[in-house]
């Protein structure tokens, strides 16, 4: 199977970043494009918070549900509605990977537990541990690595049979396992320090820390397409 034969990828965006956000870097679909370097006919947008349906589990060869500025807990139609095309997908055994409020919402469609975490907000540059080695999609990070988070609710307790495989001093749930093609991650695989700075709130001050040497992040989400295109080459 030709790389032209693969089917594109799902980018679902979750509502749309504060306007002087947009007007310096985007919007969130933006930014996976842009992180995975995504051409024309690899990829589909899908924003539910516009009423667009969400994609056919068959047409596609994975999905990125992305982050939000909304909270799960408010129970907005549109992620309750992504929601159950969660549970579906999970079924259909399609790839997906959840971002931030992807991730927590992933997380409460399978019966997990969101709210404020009583830590208190992430944000900016921090370090994760790496809990699963033995983890194929984390086999090649290093026991601890650096990622961008800007997040005020967190995933308090992951659904049953699920695995937590990575954390940071703040939140035990950075990263959650609930299938062999199923997993999310609360921080940004696809920020950089220009995205992350738009995106701290005037009041907090960037400590100017940067990702030095290898973004593990990035790699994380790239890994993820990757693996996906190659299950469907399998599969073809």
């Amino acid at each position: 199977m030709s790389s032209l034969a693969i089917a594109p990828l799902a980018i679902i965006q979750l509502e749309v970043p504060p306007a002087a956000v947009s007007q310096q870097v985007g919007e969130q679909a933006q930014w996976f494009i842009q992180a995975l370097q995504l051409q024309p006919g690899e990829y589909l947008v899908v924003r539910p918070h516009l009423g667009e349906p969400l994609p056919d589990y068959q047409q596609v060869s994975a999905a990125i549900l992305s982050g939000s500025w909304a909270m799960v807990t408010d129970h907005a139609d549109w992620s309750e509605r992504t929601a159950a095309w969660v549970r579906g997908a999970i079924d259909a055994q399609l790839p997906l990977l959840g971002v931030c409020y992807g991730h927590q919402l992933m997380s409460y469609a399978l019966g997990g537990q969101v709210a404020d975490n009583p830590r208190g907000w992430e944000r900016g540059l921090k370090a994760l541990d790496n809990l699963a080695a033995d983890d194929a999609l984390l086999a090649a990070l290093p026991a601890q690595f650096d990622a961008w988070l800007s997040h005020r609710q967190s995933v308090l307790q992951p659904p049953a049979g699920a695995r937590v495989l990575a954390r940071s001093a703040v939140d035990d749930c950075q990263i959650i396992r609930y299938t062999p093609a199923a997993l999310s991650v609360q921080f940004h695989p696809e920020f950089d320090a220009e995205i992350m700075t738009a995106c701290l709130p005037a009041e907090v001050v960037d400590d100017g820390r940067r990702v030095q040497g290898t973004d593990w992040a990035r790699t994380l989400l790239e890994r993820f397409w990757y693996d996906a295109r190659q299950q469907q080459v399998k599969a073809g």
